[in-house]
């Protein structure tokens, strides 16, 4: 009962701030620690905000059972908590100003663009379907910023006639593309459109290769040393459809250290200060902690310390400064379930827990080594002391969801497994490897909970087959 008291207690700490870093360092630990995995009961830092254990030792989230949820609407299944990522985006815009975006590849789908709106963010879309999807859930258009290392036509055409906020200007065909567009364009606007152009300032920021986006070698941006950069705003200032208003960098994504942040403002002040541009922006990036042996700065201390360093490096001071945060806004807000199918034990080697999901569902494990921690929601108090490699159902031997977990001892076939921290870059790059339909998605809030992305069905399967 101490256990929970405590719990109970550290929720209401975590209201304010997701990060259980130092305040005064602004440092977090990262992925490569060689801690051995929390045996204990799964740390509620690592849960959404209104995470909530019973008397029994089951987790209720919103105010509803996780293993009512798992037999409602069946698993896997994706459960957000709404109140969670409304406290995000809130600490976005308390932090940043008017001019946050959100980044919606992290998750996106009619109620998060709604519900992102509804908290004051713009959204960062990426692509023409998710232009179409932010479009769709009424977002102003005004409120979008476009992104994209090769957007075309199609896309462009869309994001002008429709009057986005912002386009990040990515390459010098881009540019070419846009002197063709823009005069079309204006036969039903007669504004301006408003650029930022991206550079990448040469950070190689402390995270995985596949996600650093700042170094020179990179698909993204104008080189900043090559002098890319500089050419790119003499053509678009000699464009007169476009108001070039700022610069805009990111350095990677699951970042940790927000030094690198300074450092990225520190490289970009030279060349951004002479410009006399009223925008800047840092992008996104900041990590989020995984398992038990993770800490990462706050979403505040971030903000906090880009400020500190625009203000350093001579950057003036009535420049708007904003940022793209996405995995710090979904992914703690965010829990998966399965269902346990198969448990095999192999004497001497490892135990194997076998799920109805997998790689199809959470690619990060595949695709980035990315580790997570298991728990079982009807013991959510309990200890953890037995080893399991929890495993999907695909026909791949990576198919792998947490390569060292720790679960109670007497979990058993048709038990519920989650794995909290999944509500980043789970459902918006999951597939349908194997032909496995995706997961259903609900918001849980004030003891309800809805449907907001419904189960795909086998039928979905072959909807589009000729």
């Amino acid at each position: 009962m101490d256990d929970l008291v405590d719990r109970a207690a550290a929720t209401a700490q975590r209201a304010g701030a997701v990060s259980t870093a130092d305040p005064g360092s602004d440092q977090g630990s990262g992925p490569g620690s060689d801690q051995s995995p929390d045996e204990g009961p799964v740390r509620l830092e690592l849960l959404p905000m209104t995470a909530e254990v019973n008397g029994e030792g089951s987790l209720a989230v919103g105010g509803v059972e996780l293993l009512e949820l798992a037999e409602r609407f069946g698993t896997p299944l994706f459960v957000y908590d709404e109140e969670h990522l409304r406290a995000r985006c809130r600490e976005a815009v308390a932090a940043w100003g008017d001019g946050v975006a959100y980044a919606t590849k992290a998750f996106l789908c009619l109620a998060m663009a709604r519900l992102v709106h509804e908290e004051g963010m713009w959204l960062d879309v990426s692509t023409g379907g998710e232009l179409h999807v932010a479009l769709a859930a009424g977002v102003p258009a005004a409120r979008l910023v476009l992104h994209g290392n090769n957007k075309s036509d199609g896309e462009l055409a869309r994001a002008l006639g429709s009057g986005v906020g912002r386009i990040v200007v990515d390459s010098f065909d881009e540019i070419e593309r846009l002197a063709r567009l823009v005069p079309l364009s204006s036969t039903t606007t007669d504004r301006r459109q408003a650029v930022m152009i991206r550079v990448t300032p040469g950070i190689e920021a402390h995270t995985h290769d596949f996600v650093r986006t700042g170094q020179e070698d990179s698909k993204f941006g104008f080189g900043l040393a090559s002098g890319a950069a500089a050419d790119a705003v003499t053509c678009v200032r000699a464009l007169p459809g476009l108001d070039l208003v700022g610069i805009h960098a990111h350095i990677g994504s699951q970042v940790f250290r927000v030094d690198s942040f300074a450092e990225e403002v520190e490289v970009l002040a030279g060349f951004f200060a002479p410009l006399g541009l009223p925008e800047l922006c840092v992008g996104g990036g900041l990590g989020v902690p995984y398992v038990a042996t993770e800490t990462a700065p706050s979403i505040a201390q971030w903000a906090e310390t880009v400020h500190r360093a625009c203000r350093g490096a001579g950057i003036p001071a009535d420049t708007v400064i904003t940022a793209e945060p996405g995995r710090s806004i979904a992914a703690s807000a965010g829990i998966t379930l399965y269902r346990v199918g198969t448990i095999k034990e192999l004497p001497g080697l490892r135990t194997y827990v076998a799920v109805d999901g997998g790689m199809s569902d959470n690619p990060r494990p595949v695709l980035y080594g990315s580790g997570y921690e298991a728990f079982l929601p009807r013991a959510a108090a309990a200890a953890r002391p037995k080893a399991a490699r929890v495993v999907g159902k695909h026909c791949e031997s990576g198919d792998i969801v947490v390569a060292d977990a720790r679960l109670p001892g007497d979990v058993v076939v048709g038990d519920v497994v989650a794995t909290p921290v999944t509500g980043a870059y789970g459902y918006s790059m999951a597939s349908n490897y194997n032909k496995v339909p995706r997961p259903a998605v609900v918001f849980v809030a004030n003891g309800e909970a809805r449907v907001v992305v419904r189960r795909e069905t086998d039928d979905d399967l072959t909807r589009l087959d000729g």
